[in-house]
């Protein structure tokens, strides 16, 4: 004869309504100050659920409002509307802009990633500082690389995800052209690396601040 509360002991391994898992998706994402991957998400959550499908309807709940959710590489995250960026500048601290040693460095690595340092000195003309490289490393805008099967196993760089989080990028796939740099005054009208020297014809080596003052 069957137990008649075989049934009953199934139901303590259901998942929880996806209404309720959605629930616990936001919560997460909301609580967190870095993005979470679904990866995490799953092992944060009860036995059975489904944060993908969770997410998905959270993603689709958001659409439109003020904030929403975004995919940063492989992870996500809550932020705000990129529309609605200018309502929170009074809230953030005012940033010095980065040396153009240190913009050339950066973006030859998100376009060209994985990539040596040799590889970027002779894309910029440039010997590359230490000093440039360790700040953005500090930074976490990137990190090191795969070693290149060649002799001497150069180490690569790429950048991070953080670098992603940083300027609303899902990945470096949606890296913007360099009429778009530009534009958001991130880029100025002097040559770009490769095209000729900087203005005072010294290279990297004197400039070795991360920062401009």
């Amino acid at each position: 004869m069957t137990e008649p509360d075989t049934p009953q002991r199934d139901t303590l391994f259901e998942a929880p309504p996806l209404a309720e898992q959605e629930r616990m998706v936001e919560a997460i994402l909301f609580a967190s100050a870095e993005p979470v991957t679904l990866r995490e998400m799953t092992e944060r959550m009860p036995h059975g659920c489904e944060p993908k499908a969770a997410l998905e309807l959270l993603r689709r709940r958001y659409e439109g409002r003020g904030v929403r959710v975004t995919q940063v590489g492989e992870a996500w995250a809550i932020r705000t509307a990129p529309d609605l960026g200018f309502l929170m500048q009074k809230e953030t601290v005012e940033e010095r802009k980065l040396s153009r040693a240190a913009i050339e460095t950066l973006a030859i690595i998100a376009y060209h990633q994985p990539v040596t340092r040799a590889e970027i000195e002779e894309i910029r003309g440039v010997a590359v500082s230490r000093g440039t490289i360790d700040q953005l490393l500090e930074m976490e805008w990137i990190r090191f690389g795969r070693r290149r099967m060649t002799p001497g196993r150069p180490v690569t760089f790429v950048v991070t995800q953080s670098f992603l989080d940083q300027f609303g990028l899902e990945s470096a796939r949606d890296l913007p052209g360099l009429k778009e740099l530009r534009a958001a005054g991130l880029l100025d009208s002097r040559p770009m690396p490769g095209t000729g020297s900087d203005e005072d014809g010294e290279g990297d080596e004197n400039q070795p601040e991360l920062f401009e003052e």
